[in-house]
Protein backbone atom coordinates (compact mmCIF):
# COMPACT_ATOMS: atom_id res chain seq x y z
CA UNK A 1 0.00 0.00 0.00
CA UNK A 2 1.08 3.02 -0.82
CA UNK A 3 1.44 5.84 2.27
CA UNK A 4 0.58 9.37 1.73
CA UNK A 5 2.97 11.78 0.65
CA UNK A 6 4.16 14.36 4.45
CA UNK A 7 2.89 17.91 4.15
CA UNK A 8 5.19 20.26 4.11
CA UNK A 9 6.36 21.54 7.61
CA UNK A 10 5.45 25.17 7.60
CA UNK A 11 8.02 27.75 7.54
CA UNK A 12 8.79 29.87 10.71
CA UNK A 13 7.81 33.67 10.34
CA UNK A 14 11.22 34.42 10.86
CA UNK A 15 13.92 32.57 11.88
CA UNK A 16 15.71 33.39 15.56
CA UNK A 17 19.29 33.87 15.23
CA UNK A 18 21.96 33.22 17.79
CA UNK A 19 23.40 35.88 19.63
CA UNK A 20 27.01 36.56 19.33
CA UNK A 21 28.99 38.32 21.88
CA UNK A 22 30.65 40.95 20.46
CA UNK A 23 34.54 40.74 20.13
CA UNK A 24 36.74 42.53 22.05
CA UNK A 25 38.27 45.47 20.36
CA UNK A 26 41.41 45.18 19.10
CA UNK A 27 44.37 46.55 21.33
CA UNK A 28 47.05 49.10 19.77
CA UNK A 29 49.68 50.97 21.40
CA UNK A 30 49.85 51.68 25.15
CA UNK A 31 46.07 50.16 26.19
CA UNK A 32 44.28 52.18 23.83
CA UNK A 33 41.37 50.97 22.48
CA UNK A 34 40.53 51.39 18.58
CA UNK A 35 37.88 54.09 18.01
CA UNK A 36 38.62 56.12 21.39
CA UNK A 37 40.51 59.59 21.24
CA UNK A 38 42.66 60.15 24.24
CA UNK A 39 43.30 63.85 24.64
CA UNK A 40 47.02 64.90 25.60
CA UNK A 41 46.15 67.59 28.20
CA UNK A 42 46.03 66.13 31.47
CA UNK A 43 42.35 65.94 33.12
CA UNK A 44 41.69 68.04 36.63
CA UNK A 45 39.16 68.97 38.04
CA UNK A 46 38.32 72.77 37.96
CA UNK A 47 39.41 75.32 40.86
CA UNK A 48 38.22 78.45 42.25
CA UNK A 49 41.90 79.52 40.01
CA UNK A 50 40.37 78.11 37.12
CA UNK A 51 37.21 80.40 37.41
CA UNK A 52 38.74 83.60 39.04
CA UNK A 53 40.88 83.51 35.63
CA UNK A 54 37.83 83.32 33.43
CA UNK A 55 36.11 85.83 35.19
CA UNK A 56 39.21 88.51 34.81
CA UNK A 57 39.00 87.69 30.79
CA UNK A 58 35.50 88.17 30.87
CA UNK A 59 35.71 91.88 32.75
CA UNK A 60 38.48 93.21 30.79
CA UNK A 61 37.66 91.75 27.52
CA UNK A 62 34.38 94.20 27.41
CA UNK A 63 33.63 97.79 26.56
CA UNK A 64 31.65 98.49 29.69
CA UNK A 65 34.54 97.82 31.72
CA UNK A 66 36.70 100.00 29.74
CA UNK A 67 33.64 103.28 29.53
CA UNK A 68 32.87 102.86 33.41
CA UNK A 69 36.41 102.85 34.95
CA UNK A 70 37.20 105.76 32.37
CA UNK A 71 34.94 107.99 33.24
CA UNK A 72 35.88 106.76 37.10
CA UNK A 73 39.33 107.94 36.46
CA UNK A 74 38.37 110.98 34.47
CA UNK A 75 35.98 112.01 37.61
CA UNK A 76 38.67 111.41 40.27
CA UNK A 77 41.59 112.21 38.92
CA UNK A 78 39.78 115.37 37.00
CA UNK A 79 37.68 116.57 40.14
CA UNK A 80 40.37 116.09 42.74
CA UNK A 81 42.67 118.64 40.54
CA UNK A 82 40.06 121.10 39.55
CA UNK A 83 39.66 121.77 43.04
CA UNK A 84 43.02 122.07 43.99
CA UNK A 85 43.54 124.65 41.04
CA UNK A 86 40.66 126.15 42.47
CA UNK A 87 41.94 126.51 45.83
CA UNK A 88 45.01 128.12 44.41
CA UNK A 89 44.30 130.46 42.42
CA UNK A 90 41.61 132.06 45.09
CA UNK A 91 44.22 132.77 47.25
CA UNK A 92 42.07 130.16 50.01
CA UNK A 93 45.06 127.99 50.31
CA UNK A 94 46.48 129.87 53.42
CA UNK A 95 43.10 130.32 55.12
CA UNK A 96 41.85 126.52 55.36
CA UNK A 97 42.93 126.21 58.70
CA UNK A 98 42.44 122.95 60.24
CA UNK A 99 40.80 121.73 56.85
CA UNK A 100 42.86 118.88 56.21
CA UNK A 101 44.49 119.15 52.75
CA UNK A 102 43.24 115.48 51.47
CA UNK A 103 39.69 116.46 51.87
CA UNK A 104 39.65 117.98 48.46
CA UNK A 105 40.10 114.60 46.59
CA UNK A 106 36.58 113.70 48.17
CA UNK A 107 34.58 115.31 45.92
CA UNK A 108 35.63 113.36 42.64
CA UNK A 109 35.65 110.30 44.75
CA UNK A 110 31.99 110.67 45.60
CA UNK A 111 31.03 111.15 41.96
CA UNK A 112 33.35 107.94 41.41
CA UNK A 113 31.02 105.83 43.31
CA UNK A 114 28.47 106.23 40.87
CA UNK A 115 30.87 104.30 38.10
CA UNK A 116 31.97 101.30 40.78
CA UNK A 117 28.57 100.74 41.45
CA UNK A 118 27.29 100.43 37.84
CA UNK A 119 30.32 98.13 37.16
CA UNK A 120 29.38 95.88 40.33
CA UNK A 121 25.93 95.63 39.24
CA UNK A 122 26.50 94.96 35.32
CA UNK A 123 29.63 92.10 36.79
CA UNK A 124 26.53 89.53 37.15
CA UNK A 125 23.10 91.55 36.08
CA UNK A 126 24.06 91.49 32.56
CA UNK A 127 24.64 88.16 32.36
CA UNK A 128 20.95 87.38 33.13
CA UNK A 129 20.50 90.22 30.88
CA UNK A 130 21.64 88.52 27.65
CA UNK A 131 21.33 84.34 28.88
CA UNK A 132 25.40 84.40 29.01
CA UNK A 133 24.48 83.37 32.85
CA UNK A 134 23.46 79.89 31.30
CA UNK A 135 26.67 79.21 29.25
CA UNK A 136 28.82 80.22 32.76
CA UNK A 137 26.82 77.59 35.05
CA UNK A 138 27.41 75.31 32.44
CA UNK A 139 31.04 75.76 32.35
CA UNK A 140 30.63 75.67 36.35
CA UNK A 141 28.06 74.46 37.64
CA UNK A 142 29.24 75.70 41.29
CA UNK A 143 27.39 78.14 41.54
CA UNK A 144 29.15 79.69 44.77
CA UNK A 145 32.60 79.65 43.45
CA UNK A 146 31.27 81.51 40.20
CA UNK A 147 29.74 84.65 42.27
CA UNK A 148 33.10 84.19 44.59
CA UNK A 149 35.23 84.64 41.17
CA UNK A 150 32.79 87.39 40.24
CA UNK A 151 33.77 88.91 43.87
CA UNK A 152 37.08 88.49 43.88
CA UNK A 153 37.93 90.15 40.71
CA UNK A 154 36.10 92.96 41.05
CA UNK A 155 37.14 93.72 44.48
CA UNK A 156 40.89 93.67 43.54
CA UNK A 157 40.68 95.83 39.98
CA UNK A 158 38.62 98.26 42.21
CA UNK A 159 40.68 98.18 45.41
CA UNK A 160 44.10 98.98 43.09
CA UNK A 161 42.48 101.31 40.79
CA UNK A 162 40.60 103.32 43.37
CA UNK A 163 44.25 103.39 45.83
CA UNK A 164 45.99 104.19 42.93
CA UNK A 165 44.26 107.68 41.04
CA UNK A 166 43.28 108.37 45.13
CA UNK A 167 47.33 108.80 46.06
CA UNK A 168 48.16 110.25 42.64
CA UNK A 169 45.36 112.84 43.61
CA UNK A 170 46.79 113.17 47.15
CA UNK A 171 50.21 113.87 45.80
CA UNK A 172 49.46 116.63 43.27
CA UNK A 173 47.32 118.17 45.72
CA UNK A 174 49.31 118.33 48.78
CA UNK A 175 52.50 119.57 46.10
CA UNK A 176 49.96 122.53 44.59
CA UNK A 177 48.62 124.13 48.12
CA UNK A 178 50.73 125.68 50.82
CA UNK A 179 49.07 123.66 54.00
CA UNK A 180 50.33 121.44 56.60
CA UNK A 181 51.42 118.38 55.40
CA UNK A 182 49.34 115.56 56.20
CA UNK A 183 50.33 112.82 58.53
CA UNK A 184 50.67 109.02 57.50
CA UNK A 185 47.80 107.82 59.16
CA UNK A 186 45.70 110.66 57.24
CA UNK A 187 47.66 109.25 54.23
CA UNK A 188 46.88 105.85 54.67
CA UNK A 189 42.46 106.84 55.54
CA UNK A 190 42.69 108.78 52.54
CA UNK A 191 44.07 106.38 49.98
CA UNK A 192 44.05 102.83 50.98
CA UNK A 193 40.75 103.47 53.28
CA UNK A 194 38.70 105.04 50.71
CA UNK A 195 39.93 102.31 48.47
CA UNK A 196 38.90 99.41 50.79
CA UNK A 197 35.61 101.33 51.11
CA UNK A 198 34.54 101.74 47.21
CA UNK A 199 35.68 97.98 46.84
CA UNK A 200 33.28 97.14 49.73
CA UNK A 201 30.62 99.33 48.13
CA UNK A 202 30.83 97.85 44.48
CA UNK A 203 30.51 94.43 46.11
CA UNK A 204 27.31 94.97 47.84
CA UNK A 205 26.44 96.20 44.35
CA UNK A 206 27.16 93.04 42.94
CA UNK A 207 25.52 91.10 45.69
CA UNK A 208 21.67 93.62 45.22
CA UNK A 209 22.69 92.55 41.24
CA UNK A 210 22.78 89.09 41.88
CA UNK A 211 19.42 89.67 43.83
CA UNK A 212 17.52 91.79 41.60
CA UNK A 213 19.33 89.98 37.88
CA UNK A 214 18.19 93.41 35.96
CA UNK A 215 20.56 95.88 35.43
CA UNK A 216 18.46 98.93 35.72
CA UNK A 217 16.87 97.97 38.71
CA UNK A 218 19.99 97.17 40.61
CA UNK A 219 21.57 100.35 39.57
CA UNK A 220 18.79 102.55 40.49
CA UNK A 221 18.80 100.83 43.80
CA UNK A 222 21.90 101.73 44.76
CA UNK A 223 21.96 105.31 43.37
CA UNK A 224 18.96 105.62 45.39
CA UNK A 225 20.88 103.74 48.94
CA UNK A 226 23.61 106.51 48.18
CA UNK A 227 21.44 109.92 47.58
CA UNK A 228 18.58 109.82 49.17
CA UNK A 229 19.22 109.19 52.82
CA UNK A 230 21.51 112.61 52.13
CA UNK A 231 18.73 114.74 50.45
CA UNK A 232 16.02 113.25 52.42
CA UNK A 233 18.09 114.55 55.70
CA UNK A 234 18.28 117.88 54.07
CA UNK A 235 14.82 118.64 53.15
CA UNK A 236 13.76 117.58 56.82
CA UNK A 237 13.04 121.53 58.45
CA UNK A 238 10.27 119.89 61.49
CA UNK A 239 12.30 119.85 64.68
CA UNK A 240 10.12 116.50 65.25
CA UNK A 241 12.46 115.13 62.62
CA UNK A 242 15.71 116.69 64.53
CA UNK A 243 16.73 113.07 65.65
CA UNK A 244 15.66 111.08 62.67
CA UNK A 245 17.33 113.90 60.38
CA UNK A 246 20.96 112.95 62.61
CA UNK A 247 20.90 109.77 61.93
CA UNK A 248 20.62 109.72 58.01
CA UNK A 249 23.18 112.57 57.82
CA UNK A 250 25.41 110.55 60.09
CA UNK A 251 24.88 106.91 58.17
CA UNK A 252 24.84 108.14 54.92
CA UNK A 253 26.74 107.03 52.32
CA UNK A 254 28.72 110.54 51.34
CA UNK A 255 29.40 110.91 55.23
CA UNK A 256 30.75 107.69 55.67
CA UNK A 257 32.72 108.59 52.95
CA UNK A 258 34.05 111.66 53.97
CA UNK A 259 34.83 110.32 57.58
CA UNK A 260 37.99 108.75 55.48
CA UNK A 261 38.97 112.59 55.38
CA UNK A 262 38.44 113.38 58.37
CA UNK A 263 35.83 115.86 57.66
CA UNK A 264 31.56 115.40 58.14
CA UNK A 265 28.64 116.20 56.36
CA UNK A 266 27.11 115.60 59.97
CA UNK A 267 27.70 117.39 63.11
CA UNK A 268 27.82 114.22 65.00
CA UNK A 269 30.72 112.54 66.13
CA UNK A 270 29.39 108.51 66.05
CA UNK A 271 31.67 107.76 63.16
CA UNK A 272 35.18 108.08 63.14
CA UNK A 273 38.45 106.56 61.80
CA UNK A 274 37.86 103.37 60.22
CA UNK A 275 34.44 102.49 61.96
CA UNK A 276 32.44 102.92 58.14
CA UNK A 277 34.11 100.85 56.67
CA UNK A 278 32.89 98.14 59.30
CA UNK A 279 29.89 99.48 59.12
CA UNK A 280 30.08 98.23 55.39
CA UNK A 281 31.45 95.37 55.72
CA UNK A 282 29.02 93.61 57.52
CA UNK A 283 26.23 94.97 55.17
CA UNK A 284 28.25 93.56 52.03
CA UNK A 285 28.54 90.29 54.01
CA UNK A 286 25.01 89.80 54.61
CA UNK A 287 24.15 91.70 51.29
CA UNK A 288 26.58 88.69 49.74
CA UNK A 289 25.34 85.71 51.97
CA UNK A 290 21.69 86.35 50.59
CA UNK A 291 23.60 86.32 46.88
CA UNK A 292 24.64 83.19 47.59
CA UNK A 293 21.80 81.93 48.82
CA UNK A 294 19.46 83.75 45.86
CA UNK A 295 21.63 81.68 43.15
CA UNK A 296 21.31 78.46 44.59
CA UNK A 297 17.65 78.47 45.16
CA UNK A 298 16.53 79.89 41.84
CA UNK A 299 16.57 79.15 38.39
CA UNK A 300 18.43 80.96 36.19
Amino acid sequence: MTTPPTPPTPQAPYQQQAYQQPSAPQQHGQGTQAGYYTSPIPVRPATLGDAVASEWTKIRSVRSTMWTLGVMIVLVFGIGVLSAIAVSFSDSDSDMGATPVLSLGFFGVLLGSICVITLGVMTIASEYGTGMIRTTLTACPSRARVLSAKAIVFFLLTFVLTTVMTTIVALIQTAMLDAPAPSGKEWLSATVGVGLYMATLGLLSLAVGALIRHSAGAITLMIGLVLLPLVLAIFMFASSLASLQEWLLTYSIPNQLSVFYDTSVSSSAELSGWEPLWLMLIVTAMALGGAYLSMNKRDV
